[in-house]
């Protein structure tokens, strides 16, 4: 039976409770990662999407930063999550499916605003929680598994609005995109965005700080949805719904979308 599943990161899921509900109600998704929902995971508003149908989840909050949740149509188990790098932060979370699918829901860091691990800690800690996460795919190969999240890294020259003028900018320096890609090759992961939608220009990302985001344009695809070979000819259907960026109070990041026959 087909399930659709789309990521967001929701810069706090109890101020964008309405929207991660129209999001809900006018998209249905059958699962929906969420990332940085900046609350303990009692804090989650669980009631507005059980009513909406989402009676599973599996999620690993913190106070006031971070935190990620898997919400769910379909039955799902804790299927655990780890602290890359030690930072202590609420990153990561899995789970599994009644198929055997597991779901992996990441947040990985920002890393700050200088690319330089030697004067800005925070992208040090960046590419330390990328080459964990390489590691972890090397010694725990993944299989029937599809990995979401914000990535905080747009791999591809067409992922950005500039490539040159982006290059010594975090989110797309070649460090990082070597980081990002050791991973993924780690692990065997399709990018199934970019299965469906292997040419142009996609973004799942605008700034705050754009007067007008829609009319300058200036995103980054930095929203992601991964699968593991065994699995990733049975996906289709991927989309970016950038209306969501004009939503009310909206996050700058928008919902991502796939569709898989499984």
């Amino acid at each position: 039976m087909p399930f659709t599943i789309a990521t967001w990161n929701i810069n706090s899921v109890r101020l964008r409770e309405p929207i991660v509900a129209r999001l809900m109600s006018e998209e249905a998704p059958d699962i929906l990662c969420l990332q940085e929902c900046k609350c303990l995971t009692e804090q989650i508003p669980v009631e507005t999407f059980e009513a909406l149908g989402y009676r599973y989840r599996v999620a690993r909050g913190q106070k006031s930063y971070n935190g990620v949740a898997i919400l769910s149509k379909l039955p799902m188990m804790d299927a655990g999550g780890h602290d890359f790098a030690a930072l202590g932060h609420a990153r990561h979370v899995a789970g599994r499916l009644e198929n055997g699918v597991t779901v992996h829901n990441f947040y990985v860091p920002a890393g700050g605003d200088i690319p330089d691990r030697e004067e800005n800690e925070k992208f040090g800690q960046k590419l330390d929680f990328l080459s964990e996460m390489r590691d972890h795919f090397r010694w725990e190969t993944p299989d029937r598994s599809i990995m979401v999240g914000d990535l905080n890294i747009a791999p591809r020259e067409d992922d950005v609005w500039n490539h040159k003028a982006l290059l010594k900018i975090v989110s797309h320096t070649p460090i990082e995109i070597e980081h990002l890609s050791a991973a993924q090759e780690a692990g065997k992961w399709v990018d199934i965005t970019r299965q469906d939608i292997p040419e142009g220009n996609l973004y799942s990302w605008w700034s705050y700080r754009a007067a007008d985001w829609n009319g300058a344009d200036k995103g980054r695809r930095l929203d992601h949805i991964w699968a593991t070979p065994d699995i990733s000819s049975a996906a289709h259907g991927s989309r970016i719904l950038r209306d969501a960026r004009g939503w009310e109070q909206p996050s700058d990041h928008v919902p991502v979308l796939a569709t898989f026959d499984l």
